[in-house]
């Protein structure tokens, strides 16, 4: 494996050789040092070896650590984005072996399409790189509580995690981690039933004051409790995906409205508890803060608000409350190549159109009658 066994001479000439082909195609010259050609892989010096790495793929630059300790030094050191969804096997070996050399990683990305990693990997990763701020774990369906009890004191300076899908993380766990990691502006919890629920929502609203973006699709153990922490926890709230979250109701909206003034994008899918309350709620908050956020905005009052919307099978709307928040905010479009108003399932809404449709409408009747 790579890091464990000695890198074969075949493997170092042919990096050496997709090293060289990466930097004369960037440089447009062949690559010279003091006037003298290059022709060995010893031959390149730090500042050019780190150039390089940073323009060819993980895999290469991996294979290119283990030339030397001269080359393992600096690329372990200079490297700070590494993406091993490329591994398709012995993912968790490769990382136990890698994360102790690769100390300064400030990005790392581990999603997987069949379940490798195992606590190990991530206990090692919080063991020995403490600067990241850029985690996807996505798909890990083996990992445990153990992996965010150890993110939780090794990583506290984590500002965006992606653990979608991790099914096994408990409440307890994503709570604790919270208390750490107060950094965190994006936040993936997509399909993680046991460790989404209203108790973890409270500690993120208490803890996490900087959320921006939070995934909580098909988390069905979410109620209003949750959400309205959020909403009163995270003012800074922009994406918020609720969809699936069956348990919510209006006043989960009605809380977002009044307490996420940045709110730009809303999934409500198959949240059929949702009523023309809510909707009412949203286009009223747009005007009762538009004096605060014109103010604060400088003239760019028609950029804030909802951007996208979607209300696919929240079939207790009715129109004229969906027509009244369309009107309300005009970047929310149901036009041909610009859907952000997704109201798949809602056949009672069919007669709702964005403001451009409208006027592309009757721009078409106008252009009919006059040929009549």
């Amino acid at each position: 494996m790579i890091g464990e066994e000695k890198v074969r001479s075949e493997d170092l000439n042919l990096c050496f050789e997709k090293l060289m082909m990466v930097a004369a195609g960037n440089s447009g010259e062949g690559v010279k040092r003091k006037a003298a050609v290059i022709t060995e892989w010893k031959d390149i010096p730090m500042e050019l070896l780190l150039r390089i790495v940073s323009l060819v793929d993980d895999r290469t630059a991996i294979v290119a650590s283990g030339v030397c300790s001269g080359w393992r030094d600096a690329i372990c050191l200079g490297l700070t984005h590494l993406c091993l969804s490329w591994c398709r096997k012995n993912m968790n070996n490769l990382v136990l072996s890698l994360a102790p050399k690769f100390t300064k990683l400030l990005t790392l990305v581990l999603r997987q399409e069949n379940p490798q990693l195992e606590d190990t990997a991530v206990e090692t990763i919080a063991k020995f790189c403490h600067d990241l701020q850029d985690l996807d774990l996505s798909k890990s369906f083996k990992l445990g509580d153990r992996s965010l009890y150890a993110l939780a004191h090794g990583c506290p300076n984590l500002t965006k995690l992606n653990i979608s899908g991790c099914t096994s993380f408990s409440d307890e766990s994503l709570e604790y981690l919270t208390k750490f990691c107060r950094k965190l502006k994006i936040l993936n919890l997509c399909g993680c039933v046991k460790a989404a629920t209203d108790c973890a929502l409270q500690a993120i609203g208490e803890n996490c004051n900087m959320l921006q973006s939070l995934n909580l699709g098909w988390c069905d153990n979410v109620g209003d409790l949750g959400v309205m922490s959020l909403a009163y926890g995270c003012p800074d709230l922009r994406c918020l995906d609720l969809c699936g979250c069956v348990r919510i109701t209006d006043d989960s909206v009605i809380a977002l409205a009044n307490g996420c003034l940045h709110l730009r994008s809303l999934g409500l899918y198959y949240c059929r508890n949702i009523t023309d309350r809510a909707m009412y709620s949203l286009a009223h908050s747009r005007v009762k803060n538009k004096a605060s956020i014109w103010q604060s905005m400088k003239g760019r009052y028609d950029e804030e608000g909802l951007r996208s919307l979607n209300i696919s099978q929240c079939t207790a709307l009715t129109p004229s409350a969906v027509q009244a928040l369309c009107d309300t905010f005009p970047a929310l479009h149901t036009c041909s190549g610009r859907h952000s108003l997704v109201m798949s399932g809602c056949l009672n809404l069919t007669s709702v159109h964005c403001a451009c449709a409208v006027q592309s409408h009757r721009t078409l009747n106008s252009i009919l009658h006059t040929a009549h």
